[in-house]
């Protein structure tokens, strides 16, 4: 299983509210890149297209309260997968946020998507931080 983290981050906002915020998938979306079309959603589920690629859904499997949100495939998809948002409360009304991401590729799979797939769960973390400090939820 390949294990994929973005960087941490400090948010200026507390752990509740970034918990509350990610866990709605009707949130989640607001984040997504350029590439993501056809986003649809309810609390628990999501599906959209990646632009030239695939067709993806997903459900929120597990969530911690204040801590962590565990997300799974839902239905067909390429490859098994889970991504993991975490969030631990700092002073100062702060939270730090990660994303880790575990997916079963192939050695070639492996090879082509670890790049993009860095890229993709860095850039949620950047959105949440950002939507977080603009908009204070």
């Amino acid at each position: 299983m390949k294990k994929i983290e973005s960087e941490k981050l400090i948010i200026s906002n507390s752990q509740e509210k970034i918990y509350s915020f990610l866990s709605n998938f009707n949130n989640f979306g607001k984040l997504m890149p350029e590439q993501i079309i056809n986003w649809q959603s309810t609390e628990n589920t999501c599906s959209f297209t990646i632009k030239g690629m695939t067709d993806l859904s997903m459900q929120i499997k597990e969530k911690m309260p204040f801590h962590t949100i565990m997300i799974i495939p839902n239905g067909k998809t390429p490859f098994e997968f889970e991504l993991k948002c975490s969030f631990v409360a700092l002073e100062s009304n702060k939270t730090e946020s990660q994303l880790t991401f575990f997916a079963d590729l192939n050695p070639m799979l492996s090879m082509m998507a670890s790049k993009p797939l860095e890229n993709f769960v860095n850039m949620l973390n950047i959105r949440l931080k950002q939507k977080a400090e603009e908009a204070g939820f």
